[in-house]
C-alpha cells in the first residue's frame, strides 16, 4: 500500500512490489481495528471504515476477520492497541520518504525503521523533516484495459475529481482528501472496485536517482513495506528513461 507518482517506477518495480498475502491482510486488519475505534463500528456513518471494508474485501481478506478486527476496535473484543505514527526520513540519493504505521510499540516500530534506513543508506529524520514536499491527497487506480480514458473522465469530474492521469496501464484519478471517499463510492458505483485506492503522501517535488542508488532505495522501500507495522510508504524519487533502460537490460 504505497504511494508513488511515476506509473513507469511502479512497473519497474511491480514483481518485488507485490505483498504477500498474510502481511497485506494484517494491515488491513489493523486500519479496520483503528478506524472503528475512532470512528465507530458502523460504515454508513464512518467514511474511514467504509473505506478499509471496500480495500479489505478487494484484498479477499475474509468476512469473519473483517467483522472481528471491527468489534476490535469498537472495544467489543480484546486486542492490541495500536497508535498511529508517521515517520520521515531521507533514502539514497537524498530521496524523501514518508511512512505511515500502525504499531502496538512505538519503541520496536522507530528501532526497525531506523535499522532499515540505516543499513541502505538513508537516514530516519524528525516529524516534519520531509513533510514539506508531499501533500495529502486522494488516489484511485483502474487497469487501463478496463475503461476508456474518456468515460472515466466524464464520470471522475462529476464525482469531484482534482486530476486523472494515464498510461498504456493504469489511469490514476487524484482528489483532495476531503472528497476521497465520494468519489471511490461513485466511480466503483459505475466501474466496480478499483485496482487501488487510498490516501497517499503525493510528492509535489521530485528527487533524480542515479543509476547507483536505485537497487538500494528500491530495497529499502521494499524492507519498510514488508514491515507488518508499515501501512504506507511514501517516496519522491524520479528515475530517467535512459536509467530505466539500462537497468531493464
Amino acid at each position: 500500500m504505497a504511494g508513488h507518482s511515476k506509473f513507469k517506477n511502479i512497473m519497474y518495480r511491480k514483481g518485488a512490489q507485490d505483498a504477500k498475502r498474510a502481511k497485506l491482510f494484517t494491515k488491513f486488519t489493523r486500519e479496520l481495528t483503528v478506524a472503528s475505534r475512532q470512528g465507530g463500528e458502523d460504515p454508513a456513518t464512518n467514511p474511514r471504515l467504509r473505506s478499509a471494508i471496500a480495500g479489505a474485501r478487494a484484498a479477499n481478506l475474509p468476512k469473519d476477520r473483517i467483522e472481528r478486527a471491527i468489534r476490535r476496535g469498537a472495544g467489543n473484543d480484546e486486542g492490541a492497541n495500536y497508535e498511529e505514527i508517521r515517520y520521515e526520513g531521507y533514502g539514497p540519493g537524498g530521496v524523501a520518504l514518508i511512512v505511515e504505521a500502525l504499531t502496538d510499540n512505538r519503541n520496536r516500530a522507530a528501532a526497525e525503521l531506523r535499522t532499515a534506513f540505516s543499513r541502505y543508506g538513508g537516514n530516519l529524520g524528525e516529524t516534519n523533516s520531509v513533510s514539506f514536499q508531499f501533500e495529502r491527497a486522494g488516489i484511485i487506480q483502474y487497469a487501463a484495459a478496463t475503461i476508456s480514458e474518456g468515460a472515466l473522465l466524464e464520470v471522475a469530474v462529476e464525482e469531484g475529481a482534482a486530476d486523472v492521469m494515464s498510461d498504456a496501464d493504469f489511469h490514476e484519478v487524484s482528489c483532495a482528501p476531503e472528497d476521497f471517499n465520494n468519489l471511490r463510492e461513485g466511480l466503483e458505483a459505475k466501474f466496480g472496485p478499483p485496482e487501488r485506492a487510498e490516501l497517499i503522501w503525493k510528492p509535489t517535488t521530485t528527487t533524480k536517482v542515479g543509476e547507483n542508488d536505485v537497487e538500494k532505495l528500491f530495497r529499502l522501500i521494499d524492507t519498510l513495506e514488508d514491515n507488518d507495522d508499515v501501512q504506507t510508504v511514501s517516496a519522491n524519487y524520479e528515475i530517467s528513461d535512459e536509467v530505466i533502460t539500462r537497468l531493464s537490460t
